[in-house]
């Protein structure tokens, strides 16, 4: 039964998690806008509050290893030009919402992706494909005019201490790190040819971890199919 028209937009998100887990939810979600719920409300505030707080901000302000420059944008999207595939136009493109937009004095442009991170660590490597996704959606956008991305990174917030008190209020200090992305426009079409051809492809197996296809199964196996 067909639950959904496919959809022609690939969310830059779904090149790194979605990517590494369950090709079969990932299946049924291009090809018949089929989803597993996934909700994270705190997580979402905190980053929307994360990203508004640099709105209008000097790059200076932000970290001092970031190019002179100030933040052009907050949570805008962006939607590039159809993808190739084996010589081929895929019928695909990427869409997504990036957080933050750097515009640099030389006339460049960065891409910054905030996070809120329990520990400061790393993770720059295992999200570069989403990085680089929206580099290429604002290097060869749909319309609008392309804008020369020099820079791609992670700006993360790690969990310090509680401070405050009853008076004043209470909150949570964080510590701040920079962390570039190496810019790799061949590992994104990789990535992307992946994907493209598991979603044009037959409906792949599920991964053994995946917790919403154990409770499909679970849930036949004591109800039935009704």
């Amino acid at each position: 039964m067909s639950m959904g028209e496919p959809r022609a937009a690939i969310s830059p998100s779904h090149l790194t998690y979605a990517w590494g887990d369950c090709h079969r939810c990932l299946w049924l979600q291009y090809n018949h806008q089929v989803s597993v719920p996934v909700q994270m409300p705190l997580i979402g505030d905190l980053a929307d509050m994360q990203e508004k707080y640099f709105i209008g901000a000097k790059t200076s302000d932000m970290h001092p290893d970031l190019p002179e420059g100030k933040v052009h944008s907050h949570g805008g999207w962006v939607a590039s030009e159809n993808i190739v595939v084996d010589g081929a136009d895929s019928g695909l493109y990427l869409r997504g919402k990036y957080d933050l937009l750097l515009e640099f004095v030389d006339g460049s442009f960065g891409i910054v992706d905030c996070k809120l991170q329990k520990n400061d660590y790393d993770k720059s490597n295992f999200y570069a494909p989403q990085l680089e996704a929206y580099a290429f959606s604002l290097e060869h956008p749909q319309k609008d005019e392309p804008k020369k991305i020099s820079l791609t990174g992670l700006y993360t917030w790690s969990l310090d201490r509680a401070s405050g008190n009853l008076k004043a209020g209470f909150g949570y200090r964080v510590n701040t790190a920079w962390y570039p992305a190496e810019r790799n426009p061949m590992a994104l079409q990789e990535r992307l040819t992946e994907l493209i051809r598991m979603i044009r492809g037959e409906c792949p197996p599920s991964k053994d971890s995946c917790g919403a296809c154990t409770y499909v199964v679970e849930r036949r196996e004591i109800l039935g199919k009704g």
